[in-house]
């Protein structure tokens, strides 16, 4: 009877929709599909909802729970979420809770008889409590309306948030309620992802409401992650016009902490975000930045699913994600009030092969590997970001956008017909299992580059062992998905297979121009997009200050090097620091050695300022937080009380080259190290006097430089142990 009734019971009319829209929400009226969504849930049909971030989501089962009999269950994959969506239903007026293990038994009970009196209309369930079967039997004598599944992209072991109890959704619902109809949504589901949530759910059949995954007010840009990459993140946040809100992505929780530290010393209010907080400091940290109290968060992955603060103006991954859907969402959270605001991703190749160690240990490392190659691929890619993401979520987008840095910026074009059409040709010869990896590998394999009519210029010229050539043809793959001439089999096992495109360029191909992608070397990411300071070095005050540095060398009896490093000198004619503070945050300079040396070069910069007139601003000096490392005060107790170095590396767990890089650390920081007890164990007087008169006279401390010079007599080691005790002796 109950069946019969929910099946016969009446549609509210589409200005009844629209009254609940504007005297419960506040809305005037609906954005893209939403109100095609909500009469869709109301017929009790099934619906799977993919609309970007921001686009209005909850409205979508929301409104259709207040028009329906019973309540609504909606399925959410964290606390915080359930909770800020229940606090801000109950400030309208609406009678929603949530069910999960932090409530008490008596609260529980309170709820338990509320709904089974039909007083609440919306219940927030984990996945994980609704497994718990004990605990919700009641369910089965409440009249609910439907059921909700947000997030879903959780369900799929190919999401970026997979949540096992995810997949047990429709089996435990089914079991309490019998089959309801349901509506799914989530923000991120690439192509695999969707068909992965429709057959777990059981809703293949439902309609699928697809809005663009196109957000046109986000700027998306990734730069190289320089060798000092806090003074880069600072200075670029320093920069903005409009500083704004914003969220630092970090993939640790130390790094985290590090970095929010990082930017209170520099004058931006900031909080982490992190699982390792307790709930309460989590709550209030967001809360403060919901409410402005501080204009920062910075977060691991943990933070911002389901924030609702529209007036983000910078999203920035100080670390690589590790997939493109997480990268997406995160992003996703800036401009939701439909203004510009700026993605920016810092890549780092240490940063990729770092992951890439992670995931040999992961036991879906396969998978793994496969999403974090995404990530690496929409990097190198000279192609318009926008598109690649759209792509990449199944959807066509037309470049350039020209609000991406591809787009911005030039790139080298070459002729790729000969290439594209060995491309196409090896799709065609093989079956739609071929993924492309697979035709990668065939091609390096197998192409010969002297068959007739392939003249290949680029590739004729090296060699087909060499890393260029093996890296020169996934790009092409992937510019011909991205220009339509091939397509992702889904259904196939993610096989690629030709479209009527690709076939006609086969019969009859054509010019086409591909672009190179980004070149990349091991310390930073790309030469092309290195952050440019604003100024350059003052070449005028730069040759002043290289002869102050002589006459105080000189005086002292010393080498200049020891008194300023030429890249301290460099910065200092762009930054022009007039106090001992400023000095201190020039690059290899502490306050310490600021203090020594500095005041000769901080009352000549001071003065060239007043005689050449220039404004200086120090909002990109960037104040770096003081050093607490656990093992640095370790080291130095027990360098002073003569412990040989094996046994504090050991005692540590660290390797030889990890203690001098901390003890090189330690000295550049201004303070002085007695090395000499272990030194005279290693090397003999003379032996230490051969090298110290070297590192007196030499232009330069480089290490290489002394090795090559010494005649390859002494070990690297050696010679940096050497350079500290030097240093210590006459610099700090």
């Amino acid at each position: 009877m109950l069946d019969w009734a929910r099946q016969h019971m009446e549609i509210p009319s589409e200005a009844v929709i629209l009254t609940k829209l504007r005297e419960v929400f506040g809305y005037e009226s609906f954005r893209e599909e939403q109100k095609a969504i909500i009469q869709h849930v109301l017929m009790r049909k099934d619906a799977f909802v993919m609309m970007p971030t921001g686009g209005g989501k909850s409205l979508c089962y929301q409104i259709p729970a207040l028009l329906q009999d019973g309540l609504a269950i909606v399925i959410s994959p964290l606390i915080a979420l359930m909770k800020d969506q229940v606090d801000q239903l109950q400030k309208l007026g609406i009678y929603a809770t949530l069910l999960n293990s932090t409530l008490s038994a008596k609260t529980f009970k309170a709820v338990r008889e509320d709904m089974l009196a039909n007083k609440v209309k919306i219940l927030y369930l984990g996945p994980e409590t609704l497994a718990n079967r004990d605990k919700l039997d009641f369910l089965r004598h409440v009249n609910v309306s439907f059921i909700a599944v947000d997030e879903a992209h959780c369900i799929s072991d190919w999401g970026h948030d997979f949540r096992p109890e995810y997949r047990k959704i429709r089996q435990v619902t089914q079991e309490y309620l019998g089959r309801l109809p349901m509506i799914a949504l989530t923000a991120t589901a690439t192509p695999r992802v969707q068909l992965d949530i429709l057959r777990s759910l059981e809703i293949t059949e439902a309609t699928i409401f697809k809005s663009s995954f196109n957000r046109p007010n986000l700027y998306y840009e990734i730069r190289a992650k320089e060798p000092e990459p806090e003074k880069q993140l600072i200075r670029f946040i320093k920069k903005q016009p409009e500083q704004g809100a914003g969220i630092v992505y970090c993939q640790s929780r130390r790094e985290v902490e590090h970095i929010a530290n990082l930017l209170n010393i520099n004058g931006i209010a900031a909080a982490p975000y992190h699982a390792a907080l307790t709930p309460r400091v989590r709550v209030q940290n967001q809360e403060d930045f919901l409410n402005r109290k501080i204009d920062f968060i910075v977060g691991t992955i943990a933070f911002g699913m389901g924030i609702d603060k529209p007036d983000v103006r910078l999203v920035i991954h100080y670390d690589i994600p590790k997939a493109l859907e997480s990268y997406y969402q995160e992003t996703g959270r800036a401009g939701r009030d439909g203004l510009p605001s700026t993605c920016l991703m810092l890549f780092s190749l240490r940063d990729i092969q770092r992951l890439e160690r992670i995931n040999r240990h992961n036991e879906e490392s396969e998978k793994a590997q496969e999403l974090l190659d995404e990530v690496n691929d929409y990097a190198f890619l000279g192609v318009c970001r926008r598109k690649q993401l759209l792509h990449y979520f199944g959807e066509t987008y037309e470049a350039p956008c020209n609000y991406c840095d591809n787009c911005l910026e030039t790139h080298e074009h070459y002729e790729g017909a000969h290439e594209l059409k060995a491309v196409l040709d090896v799709v065609k010869k093989n079956p739609a299992a071929y993924r492309p990896a697979h035709i990668v590998q065939t091609l390096q394999k197998n192409i010969d580059l002297s068959q007739a009519g392939h003249t290949y210029e680029y590739l004729a010229v090296i060699s087909q062992d060499s890393k260029e050539y093996k890296g020169h043809w996934k790009p092409i793959v992937k510019q011909a998905l991205l220009s339509g001439f091939l397509y992702t089999d889904v259904e196939q096992g993610q096989g690629l297979q030709l479209t009527a495109k690709g076939q006609k360029f086969l019969k009859r191909s054509h010019s086409v121009k591909l672009i190179r992608n980004h070149v990349y070397t091991s310390s930073v990411a790309s030469p092309l997009k290195i952050e440019k300071l604003e100024k350059v070095c003052d070449e005028g005050l730069l040759d002043q200050l290289q002869k102050l540095r002589a006459d105080i060398a000189s005086e002292k009896g010393i080498p200049p090097y020891a008194v300023m490093q030429d890249a301290s000198l460099e910065e200092m004619t762009i930054y022009y620091p007039t106090t001992l503070e400023d000095l201190a945050q020039i690059s290899g300079l502490s306050m310490s050695k600021a203090t020594k040396f500095g005041l000769p070069f901080l009352q000549h910069i001071e003065a060239y300022v007043v005689e050449k007139n220039i404004m200086i601003s120090t909002d990109v000096l960037v104040k770096a937080p003081a050093n607490a490392s656990r093992n640095k005060v370790y080291i130095i107790q027990h360098i002073d009380r003569k412990v040989s170095l094996e046994e504090i590396a050991a005692s540590k767990m660290m390797s030889m080259e990890e203690l001098i890089e901390e003890i090189e650390h330690i000295c550049s920081a201004g303070l002085k190290l007695n090395l000499n007890y272990y030194i005279d164990t290693i090397l003999t007087q003379d032996q230490q006097q051969e090298v110290y008169t070297y590192f007196m006279h030499a232009e330069q401390d480089d290490i290489r430089q002394a090795h090559n010079a010494l005649g390859n007599r002494y070990e690297i080691e050696e010679l940096r142990l050497m350079r500290v005790k030097f240093l210590s002796e006459i610099a700090n």
